[in-house]
């Protein structure tokens, strides 16, 4: 199978910090994986990696069949779209949604040009698979936390990449807004052009059936990786979080809480 994602022996040092040590991590071609981990752990710094943001100390990177020093990465960014929270401070408030959808067509922050008539009717499409289209019109400002969202992975789209990465992207949600969040996403999985997705998070719940694979980082290191099912134990995540935590699976999907101390 073809590795969308391929780290081998990644290693990255600041200074005397050794922030990554020895990462290996392969992402197959139709497989979508979540990315579980503490704040801190090196979740960020990995996506940094994927991105071509910065430079393995030791090892080997390849994304979408390009190894990293054989490819301009400059290229290869315009088929990988980042979803994070920290997008949107960057976003004016008063700009328009349907402007901000656009604006990932040209990877940029606002528009700076007048707008084809085969984008605008491309982002009013994924605004309406993505439940978002009720927002044309409408100001940033004035959208929820919810919106916002769901506006920035349209914006994501529009480029048609090839991988979409979603960093926390629920950061922030109240339930009911996570969950119409998490649907939006299993159903932006099941289009024929569909990108591997990974859900970059530390909340095991958010973790939908859709992402088959798990990947575990602490301390800068793999802890575990393989099947969601397998990896998302009781036992394996006590481990991890160096925790007594029970784990529950209802609808596909792994809940986790901390078991009770015994008096």
């Amino acid at each position: 199978m073809t590795a969308v994602i391929e780290l081998k022996g990644v290693s990255w040092r600041r200074g005397d910090n050794e922030i990554l040590r020895n990462i290996d991590w392969r992402v197959e071609s139709g497989q979508h994986w979540a990315v579980l981990g503490l704040n801190g752990s090196g979740k960020t710094s990995i996506l940094n990696m994927i991105n071509g943001y910065m430079w393995p100390t030791t090892g080997e990177i390849s994304v979408l069949g390009h190894k990293f020093g054989t490819v301009d990465l400059r290229e290869l960014r315009k088929s990988i779209g980042w979803v994070s929270s920290s997008l949107q401070e960057k976003i004016r408030p008063n700009e328009q949604a349907l402007e901000i959808v656009i604006s990932g067509r040209h990877a940029s922050i606002g528009l700076y040009a007048g707008i084809e008539e085969d984008d605008r009717v491309r982002a009013e499409e994924l605004m309406r698979d993505l439940g978002c289209a009720h927002l044309i019109g409408r100001a940033y400002q004035t959208c929820s936390q919810g919106e916002k969202q769901k506006l920035l992975i349209a914006r994501a789209l529009m480029a048609s990449p090839k991988l979409l990465i979603l960093d926390e992207a629920s950061n922030g949600l109240d339930f009911i807004s996570r969950e119409a969040l998490l649907q939006s996403i299993n159903g932006l999985a099941s289009r024929a052009d569909a990108p591997t997705l990974l859900l970059v998070t530390h909340h095991i719940e958010e973790i939908s059936p859709l992402f088959s694979h798990s990947l575990l980082i602490r301390r800068g290191r793999v802890f575990a990786q393989g099947r969601s099912e397998e990896i998302l134990s009781s036992e394996r995540l006590s481990d991890f979080f160096e925790l007594p935590v029970d784990v529950e699976w209802r609808g596909g999907r792994a809940w986790l809480s901390a078991k009770s101390s015994e008096v």
